[in-house]
């Protein structure tokens, strides 16, 4: 009778837990955000969980929210430390400017702030360019590095034809335009970013010694070759291409993608996928 009292205890403990999981407003949660002013921004972050570091990187125009499904499994057994990268999401950044490499150091100077060494990274889309660079600046900060989704620069051979000539329409037809709202101006600079950046070439790759796992959809708006290309100049990365899939590898195949980088930084060695 103990025993089943006890397995009823963890069951209903368990299930209390899922529940709270379910509930939390990822991006938007009092009790775990805070804000830290770095570099001119102010930075938005939540921190869940305890364990190893480890850095989550949204994509363009996204925030803390676009890891909602993956949060609750690392979290538990990770300090999983979301951010909201500058001019996105929560984080206020009053500049004009805006480039790949300010954020890469802009993460860097959070995980000091936290008094973090270094920390497993996980990037998507250009948080994926985001992961590289840090990788790049700040070699000491990165154990390990999940990127998916990345490009290393903005034409038609690294990104999707189709894209690309929508993007080149919204060019043509905007970059004359005034922008008086502070959401238009901001939301301007974070296409620019995507338009005229990155700007990173293969040889530079060859600085990145950390494992890193390179992942792409089949379906991706990055084309498959491009992240070939990056698989095979960094000397200790494997690629994934994740069948089925488009550029939301981490959301449309969430469970495996949680489980395939879970096991990319717990191993010690390096898997093939």
């Amino acid at each position: 009778m103990q025993k089943i009292f006890l397995l009823l205890v963890c069951f209903f403990t368990f299930s209390n837990i899922r529940a709270q999981q379910a509930n939390i407003n990822y991006g938007n949660n009092s009790s775990a955000g805070k804000y830290l002013k770095i570099r001119g921004i102010k930075m938005y972050y939540e921190i869940y969980g305890s364990g190893e570091p480890l850095l989550l990187i949204h994509g363009n125009g996204g925030s803390i929210g676009s890891f909602a499904g993956n949060i609750p499994y690392f979290s538990k057994k990770y300090k999983v430390i979301a951010v909201d990268s500058r001019s996105q999401g929560k984080s206020y950044d009053p500049q004009d400017s805006l480039s790949f490499e300010m954020m890469a150091d802009d993460f860097a100077a959070l995980l000091d702030s936290l008094h973090i060494k270094s920390a497993y990274v996980l990037g998507w889309s250009d948080g994926g360019i985001n992961a590289l660079l840090l990788a790049m600046r700040h070699p000491a900060k990165v154990k390990k590095l999940v990127s998916t989704g990345a490009n290393l620069w903005p034409d038609s051979t690294a990104i999707i034809g189709s894209l690309w000539k929508e993007e080149k329409a919204y060019y043509d037809s905007s970059f004359q335009k005034t922008f008086s709202s502070t959401e238009d101006k901001n939301s301007w600079k974070l296409f620019l970013l995507d338009w005229f950046q990155p700007n990173i070439t293969l040889s530079s790759l060859h600085s990145i010694k950390c494992p890193s796992l390179i992942v792409c959809g089949d379906h991706d708006l990055i084309k498959v070759e491009h992240t070939k290309l990056i698989a095979e100049n960094i000397s200790n990365a494997v690629l994934w291409v994740v069948p089925n899939s488009g550029h939301a590898t981490l959301k449309e195949h969430r469970d495996e993608f949680n489980a395939k980088a879970d096991h990319f930084f717990e191993s010690a060695v390096t898997h093939k996928f």
